[in-house]
């Protein structure tokens, strides 16, 4: 069975607000688990300290493995399964391989991608959503404080941070 974990869930209606929210808490030395918000909001991750993801450099393995499966099987299916010699041209003609390659290269690196996400969030299908407001995704700003992780501070002190910090509701305890 698996184990529940504790969360103080704040309700912020303004991201202008939140994002000095955010950098306020973070200064007491809060850890925020993540902020959940209708649409993007600009420099929120820089805000919550995130790292630049690694998905660049995993399209570009995906890219060059469809490049070398394209011209592996191109070269395997003009040049020794079936040859053909059409008009005294190359058996071989690169220039032709372009097209396929160029395709497949982007449909390896696109489904690379997408499972590479898939597998680093921990989504698929059956996977339960966490919800921890449904307004979450209407017109307000959640932010989510796994209260585990976070050893130095209280839950009354990180009750009391929060309504420091614009806090429009009072917080929240949510089992997950």
């Amino acid at each position: 069975m698996a184990e529940t974990k504790k969360y103080i869930v704040g309700v912020f209606d303004d991201e202008d607000v939140l994002l000095p929210a955010v950098k306020k808490i973070r200064a007491e030395g809060v850890q925020i688990h993540d902020v959940y918000t209708p649409y993007p909001v600009h420099h929120l991750d820089t805000y919550l300290g995130y790292k630049r993801t690694r998905l660049g450099k995993a399209a570009f393995l995906f890219g060059a493995t469809g490049t070398t499966l394209a011209i592996t099987m191109i070269s395997y299916m003009l040049g020794f399964d079936w040859p053909m010699d059409i008009g005294g041209k190359d058996f071989l003609p690169a220039p032709n391989f372009v097209p396929v390659t160029f395709e497949s290269t982007v449909l390896i690196s696109a489904l690379g991608m997408v499972g590479t996400f898939l597998v680093s969030r921990g989504l698929g299908p059956g996977k339960k959503a966490i919800m921890f407001d449904p307004r979450s995704t209407d017109d307000k700003h959640v932010m989510a404080i796994n209260l585990d992780k976070n050893t130095k501070h209280s839950k009354e002190d990180i009750v009391a941070i929060l309504k420091q910090n614009g806090v429009t509701e009072e917080p929240k305890e949510v089992d997950l």
